[in-house]
């Protein structure tokens, strides 16, 4: 999965529960400015973070890696 799929997986997710930026990144322990650009697909993340934002948002990280949906 490229990172712009991803940024919009994760913002579509996020969108989806109500969750906003500034909860998500608090709860995932990362700045909203980080934030803002993997949901933009800016930059890639590492796999630490990647794991945080998905169990937050409910998402399989070994899905999203292999860019299955």
């Amino acid at each position: 999965m490229n990172r712009e799929k991803l940024g919009e997986t994760i913002q579509s997710r996020r969108k989806e529960l109500r969750i906003t930026q500034i909860d998500l990144a608090l709860i995932s322990e990362i700045s909203t400015k980080q934030l803002s650009n993997i949901e933009q697909g800016k930059v890639s993340t590492t796999i630490d973070t990647l794991s945080k934002l998905c169990e937050t948002l409910g998402l399989s990280i070994e899905l999203k890696i292999k860019g299955i949906d």
